[in-house]
Order: structure tokens, then C-alpha cells, then sequence
């Protein structure tokens, strides 16, 4: 009994479930704008997009690298199925079907790079992020399809609404989605021989190639899988965002990976858990959307969720550190 209350108190997706209540709590107390449901269902609706970035990413971070490309990749994807929406009359489940396939894609690229051509991840995701910058660029500022305008159910993916003018009712279902995904990647992670090898990989890549593991090809397929979570994120985003604005994206990466390493991913590989990922994308989304109803500015924010992450990351070193010493 003693020991399964220890290894509960020590689990550190137990501990930032605690600081997401304990945040809330405090949030809430200290403003009243903040307790309001639409604060809530803002919060979420920015949240998917984030959390299925930090679903996909939290692959490539188990083995040790990394994916710069996810965010300006999400924003070109969410562009470039605009425009075949508004400028080519494309059906609006196909342009979701292409956010889909140009993540695969640069994905592939991501992994052909790094796990067969050896570069490192930050330099060959770098190189990805400028391009899918770039690409981004070249098409026009684009929204999708608005809920009075045809293809408007496009919307109620994620918030699905009832009634019409002030008397509507919404409800966040992109939340009951995002949480079959955790469930199902968790499973992929913990059950299946697809992560059982991603996680081998991390924690020692010559001694999985030694034990027969194909290396490559399951370092090719961690990219592939964050880039098709970085194209259901354009789908997202598109779904939130009124207009996607080209040349940005930059930095949205860094709240995924922030929120993939507060949930408990190794900073050095080897470990972590998308249930992890999934509490951790809510501390980052808490002071992301908190910080400002109590009155500190952006520049505030940045420096606290900053410390937050160093926080996380010293914990892990130390929890490595006495692994090591026993």
C-alpha cells in the first residue's frame, strides 16, 4: 500500500494535474472575468491546436530530438488549404485532407533527414520551419469557410452551437476529440510495438539497433506521425482562427514542446506519456489565458511560463540522477 502511494506522489503527471486544479483555483479567485464560460471555451478552443501539435511532438522528443517545424508547418498547411478553398472552389473536407497529407510530407522529409541522412533534428527542422515559412507566405491571407457560409459545419468540429444570436448554446465537443486521441496515442505509446521502439530508441539507439530494432525506419515513422498531428492542427487552428495570417507560426512550436516537457517527456529522451503531454499543454494554456486577467502583460507571461519549463526540466534531471544513483 505504502509503495503504490509513493510512486502516485512521485508520478509527475499526478503533480502538474495538481498545479492545472491548483492554477485554476487560483485564476479563478483572483478574477471574476475568469470564472465566466466563455473564457473556458476560449481557453479550449486555443488549446486543441496546441495539444495536437504536443500530441505529435512528444514521439521525435521520446527519441532525443526534436520538431522546430510544427508550428510555421500548422500555419502553411491551414494557408494552403484556404486557398484551395476560397481561390479554387475545392470542397472543404478535401483541403482538410491536404492539411493532413503536407504534414505527412514534411514529416517524411523530417525523418528521411534525420533518421536516415543523420542530420541533426535541430538543424534539419530548422531547415523545414523556413521553408514551410516561406511556403506559407506565398499564399494570401485566408479564411475558411464562416459558420453562416457554406461549409460552416467545418466549425462545429470543435464547438457546436445551438440556437442562434444571444440565447445560442455552445458546447466545446473538440475537447471530447482531443481526449480520444490522448487515450488512443497513449495506447500506441505503451502498447504497441511502434512505441515500444520509439521508446527504445530514446533511451539507447545503438543497443536498440544492436537488439535488431530497424532503427531508420522507426526514426522516419516518430516524424511522420508529428507531422500528421502538425495537420490536424492546421485543421484546428483554421477551425478557431478567423484569419490565418501568412509569414507566422514561428514560436507556436515552443508552447507544444514547453507543454510535452512540464507533462514529463525526458529532456535527454527515453521517457514521457501522452497523458503527461496532455496536463502539461494545460499549464502552459492556464497561464497563457490566467496571466493576463490578473493583470500582468505579455513580456510577464513569457518569463513565468520560461521558469515553469526550467522548473520541469530540473525536476527530470534530478529524477535522472537518482535513478542513476541506485
Amino acid at each position: 500500500m505504502t509503495k503504490k502511494k509513493k510512486s502516485i506522489l512521485s508520478d509527475q503527471r499526478f503533480i502538474v494535474l495538481i498545479v492545472v486544479i491548483a492554477l485554476t483555483a487560483v485564476f479563478s479567485i483572483m478574477s471574476k472575468e475568469f470564472r465566466q464560460y466563455n473564457t473556458l471555451l476560449s481557453l479550449l478552443d486555443f488549446s486543441y491546436y496546441d495539444l495536437l501539435m504536443a500530441i505529435g511532438v512528444t514521439f521525435p522528443l521520446i527519441t532525443g530530438g526534436v520538431d522546430l517545424s510544427i508550428g510555421t508547418g500548422m500555419v502553411c498547411y491551414a494557408l494552403i488549404g484556404g486557398t484551395l478553398i476560397r481561390s479554387h472552389g475545392v470542397p472543404v473536407v478535401v483541403a482538410m485532407l491536404v492539411c493532413v497529407l503536407l504534414g505527412v510530407l514534411i514529416g517524411t522529409l523530417n525523418g528521411v533527414l534525420i533518421g536516415v541522412m543523420n542530420l541533426p533534428p535541430f538543424l534539419a527542422t530548422l531547415c523545414t520551419c523556413m521553408i514551410t515559412r516561406g511556403a506559407g507566405s506565398l499564399c494570401t491571407a485566408t479564411p475558411w469557410p464562416g459558420l453562416t457560409q457554406e461549409g460552416g459545419w467545418f466549425h462545429s468540429i470543435f464547438k457546436l452551437t445551438i440556437g442562434t444570436g444571444r440565447s445560442a448554446d455552445r458546447y466545446p465537443i473538440g475537447f471530447l476529440w482531443m481526449v480520444i486521441l490522448v487515450l488512443l496515442m497513449e495506447f500506441v505509446l505503451n502498447h504497441t510495438k511502434f512505441g515500444r521502439y520509439t521508446i527504445a530508441i530514446g533511451s539507447n539507439k545503438e543497443a536498440a539497433a544492436l537488439s535488431g530494432i530497424n532503427v531508420k525506419f522507426y526514426h522516419v515513422m516518430v516524424y511522420v506521425v508529428c507531422g500528421l498531428f502538425a495537420g490536424l492542427a492546421a485543421i484546428a487552428y483554421a477551425a478557431v482562427t478567423p484569419t490565418v495570417q501568412p509569414g507566422t507560426g514561428a514560436g507556436l512550436e515552443m508552447d507544444a514542446i514547453g507543454g510535452v516537457f512540464v507533462g514529463g517527456v525526458a529532456a535527454t529522451g527515453g521517457y514521457g506519456s501522452v497523458l503527461g503531454t496532455f496536463v502539461g499543454i494545460f499549464v502552459i494554456m492556464l497561464l497563457k489565458t490566467g496571466l493576463p486577467y490578473v493583470g500582468l502583460q505579455a513580456n510577464w507571461q513569457q518569463i513565468i511560463t520560461g521558469l515553469v519549463l526550467i522548473v520541469a526540466v530540473l525536476i527530470d534531471i534530478i529524477k535522472e540522477k537518482k535513478a542513476a544513483a541506485l
